[in-house]
């Protein structure tokens, strides 16, 4: 019983994680198309009063994204029940996102502590933002990071979009198809993006990308 209680609200933590995704993408995109805005962008976003909420809101979803998921996981193994850990798609890309989930997760955490220690604590001076994301890509190992990252975000995707909408109970024959393709866009997106921008950026500033 305890997987079936957790699971919608698994679904709704990873959706409302999803949504600061695609923000966050849509934010750092501004570095590549207009870096003047990004400063901007950063600078104002950095100065509002309620960063410091919204940030606790989002440590709060991750966090508990993070424990229903594994008191889902301990509770599947305990009745020694694996049919919630694998995709029930016939497809291989599915099946791989699914198999993938917990190499992804760990992925995306350990890119998390190191994205928050480079760019967050402390946080860099406004109007030398760009500056210090370019300082941190300079750095081969963490370019190899933020672009796994992305892949890692865009595989977990892959995966919980569906998932998610079949926690909720809002899969069905009629609409199915098209929540997977809606689901597996989205993925692309954040993954290939996160992926993307940061070799983009570096690219750029190497002078190899004009």
């Amino acid at each position: 019983m305890i997987p079936s209680a957790v699971a919608p609200w698994i679904a709704r933590s990873g959706l409302f994680l999803v949504l600061f995704l695609l923000l966050h993408l849509a934010g750092v995109s501004l570095a590549l198309l207009q870096p003047t805005a990004f400063e901007a962008y950063a600078t104002s976003l950095h100065q509002s009063p309620w960063l410091l909420p919204a940030e606790g809101l989002l440590t709060a979803a991750l966090l508990g994204h993070l424990t229903l998921t594994a008191v889902k996981v301990m509770a599947n193994r305990r009745a020694g029940n694996r049919a919630q850990l694998v995709s029930r798609r016939p497809d291989g890309w599915g099946a791989l996102a699914a198999r993938s989930l917990p190499l992804s997760a760990g992925i995306l955490l350990l890119f998390m502590a190191v994205h928050l220690w480079q760019l967050r604590w402390p946080r860099p001076p406004a109007g030398l933002e760009l500056a210090r994301l370019l300082e941190v890509l300079s750095t081969p190992w963490s370019l190899l990071l933020y672009g796994l990252a992305g892949l890692a975000a865009g595989f977990h995707l892959f995966h919980g979009g569906e998932a998610a909408h079949r926690s909720l109970g809002l899969l069905d024959p009629a609409n199915a198809q098209a929540i997977r393709l809606g689901s597996r866009l989205v993925a692309l997106l954040v993954g290939g993006g996160f992926a993307l921008v940061p070799v983009l950026l570096s690219g750029r500033a190497a002078g190899w990308l004009g």
